[in-house]
């Protein structure tokens, strides 16, 4: 199987998602507890017809839930990139939280100092990271 190059943009693109990795994961518990509990208004109709909703709030949840395309985006996004961590090497998921998710916005010459290996490798490794997410995602 021959491997396709990415798009700058797209490569650039998934590389946010990493970094983005842990505000991901809140926005997906924000969007299911706004499907799970909606805001609902005070039926004013008083003696109307019939509403054109579900009557069933547990299987208006679990439509919401699973309609949901912007939830399930960021589904797969977290999915394939907990799939490409769990796969890496020891030395490379050190590279993920010093470069992406540690708390200090540090350069490839400092992520390489404190990963212990060159700068270029530290790019090597970064290039061989994102292009896996970008083939499991199938972008």
């Amino acid at each position: 199987m021959t491997k396709i190059k990415a798009k700058r943009s797209t490569f650039r693109h998934v590389e946010g998602e990493w970094s983005d990795y842990y505000k991901t994961i809140q926005e997906i518990r924000d969007l299911r507890e706004e499907i799970e509990t909606p805001y609902q208004e005070i039926d004013t109709n008083t003696g109307g017809g019939r509403s054109g909703f579900i009557s069933a709030p547990t299987e208006r949840t679990a439509i919401n839930l699973i309609a949901s395309r912007k939830l399930q985006h960021r589904e797969k996004i977290v999915a394939a990139i907990e799939e490409v961590y769990n796969a890496l090497p020891k030395d490379h998921k050190k590279l993920v939280q010093v470069k992406y998710w540690g708390r200090e916005n540090l350069n490839w010459d400092g992520v390489a100092n404190r990963c212990h290996v060159s700068r270029r490798q530290a790019i090597v490794w970064r290039n061989q990271i994102i292009q896996a997410t970008i083939e499991v995602l199938g972008w």
